[in-house]
């Protein structure tokens, strides 16, 4: 394995706030994350303060037990692919998911510049979803 792909696994594996320690460490200052059209967080942020607002503490205040399990990490010299299940019941509905997900990361100089998330939106949006 390579040093890019034990950088973005460091992300994921561990507990909940390890994991964000580590990504906080891996994001170059100018990183930028995308998250896929049709999800709850959809759009571009730029630079951490921005992907930690936009993103993670709304999925930590939003979504009770929310995880990114990865299966397989691939590695093409500065890129490196996550796939996985997303998991988590959102506390709005009290409804839980789960969906497919791959991210497509680029490293650049030992620090993650982008991250594109491609999901099963439709799964996450069932959750979102009230019953009627």
């Amino acid at each position: 394995m390579g040093a890019n792909l034990e950088l973005i696994r460091a992300t994921y594996e561990g507990s909940s706030e390890e994991n964000g320690r580590n990504l906080l460490a891996a994001l170059a200052p100018d990183a930028s994350w995308t998250e896929a059209e049709g999800f709850p967080y959809a759009g571009t942020y730029v630079g951490p303060d921005a992907i930690i607002a936009g993103v993670f503490a709304r999925l930590g205040s939003e979504w009770t037990g929310y995880r990114a399990q990865v299966h397989t990490f691939l590695e093409d010299g500065d890129r490196v692919a996550a796939f996985g299940v997303y998991s988590g019941t959102y506390k709005a509905t009290g409804k839980s998911m789960r969906a497919a997900f791959a991210h497509l990361y680029e490293v650049r100089d030992g620090k993650i510049a982008t991250m594109t998330q491609y999901v099963d939106s439709a799964m996450v949006r069932q959750a979102l979803t009230p019953s009627t």
